[in-house]
């Protein structure tokens, strides 16, 4: 968007929002690292015509002129050669052509950004990956995502995704129990994508949960396994000791395809610094280049990233539009 800077070679203001499956939240960047959140208001998630009237309620409160471009950060994918959107959080856009369709309602220039995407490029632009030519990151949040960015932009490829370490890589299905030298057995689950034992299935707060089951037999939610965990207690040593095992292999096998010299953690999980502060040891452990330096680290953006990613998009000249 090349009406992103004025007259005067300065950022003009750029307007971006970031639509998840409980709140469609617009926000303002007046400059490149910054952007403040105007307002938000609930997704309508099974109506289209509602999320149409609350995405333009939106614009029309607090973006003035229906010329002025709007950049979206959501979950999903976005076919680059039809447009289509597959979104499952959000039953009311899949199948639509969702840059096309909101250009005409909201009589403004649209494009479609995948969150994941844009949380990668917030930090490898504006965060914990700045400085870095390739950088992979990591949502840990109820399941698990991720994106790649290299020399500043997305690596999108020709199907539109990248970074979704989270399906097709499978993780082990025996691993050792606790530093104890016992080996335990883990089934492949069937994942929510449709495959079997894909990384997603047990990388995020919810696998954490479901792995905790079936290697203690008991239901405790994420924040006590932790908890647990950092006191020292039994189970969830056992658990975060396989859990560490079993997700630093792939991701450990990402830097190697990739060559990321970083890896920002994003999403609930990253908020417990010991556990990213064990990946990053776990996985250092396992890549074929001998990292000396912190690799994998938390997120600066892990609140906001959609935003300030969408923001970035927003600024790069040749980023891709979905509609004209």
């Amino acid at each position: 968007m090349r009406d992103t800077i004025d007259e005067q070679g300065q950022y003009a203001r750029v307007f971006v929002a970031d639509i998840g499956g409980s709140y469609i939240r617009l926000g303002v960047s007046e400059r490149p690292g910054s952007v403040r959140l105007v307002e938000s208001v609930p997704t309508p998630v099974d109506s289209w015509e509602a999320f149409g009237a609350a995405l333009g309620c939106l614009c029309d409160r607090h973006m003035g002129e229906p010329g002025l471009p709007l950049v979206i950060s959501m979950a999903g994918a976005v076919d680059p050669a039809s447009g289509v959107i597959s979104a499952s959080n959000l039953p009311c856009v899949t199948g639509r052509v969702l840059g096309v369709e909101l250009a005409a309602r909201l009589r403004r220039r649209v494009r479609i950004a995948n969150d994941a995407d844009c949380l990668a490029l917030a930090e490898a632009v504006e965060g914990a990956g700045a400085g870095h030519d390739v950088v992979f990151c990591v949502v840990l949040g109820s399941g698990v995502g991720g994106g790649l960015v290299v020399g500043g932009r997305v690596a999108g490829g020709a199907n539109g995704i990248s970074g979704e370490w989270g399906h097709g890589l499978p993780v082990g299905t025996h691993v050792e129990s606790g530093g104890t030298g016992r080996v335990a057995s883990v089934p492949a689950l069937r994942c929510g994508c449709g495959r079997i034992g894909c990384v997603d299935t047990i990388g995020g707060a919810r696998g954490l949960e479901r792995l905790n089951e079936l290697l203690n037999d008991e239901r405790k939610d994420s924040h006590r396994i932790l908890e647990d965990w950092q006191q020292g207690g039994d189970s969830a040593q056992r658990t975060v000791s396989a859990w560490l095992a079993l997700i630093s292999e792939p991701l450990a096998a990402v830097v190697n395809i990739t060559g990321a010299s970083v890896i920002p953690v994003c999403g609930g999980l990253s908020n417990v610094a010991p556990l990213i502060d064990a990946l990053d040891a776990a996985v250092r452990k396992r890549t074929l280049r001998a990292f000396h330096e912190r690799l994998v680290v938390p997120g600066k953006h892990r609140r906001d990233g959609g935003l300030i990613g969408a923001a970035i998009v927003a600024r790069q000249d040749d980023a891709r539009p979905t509609c004209a």
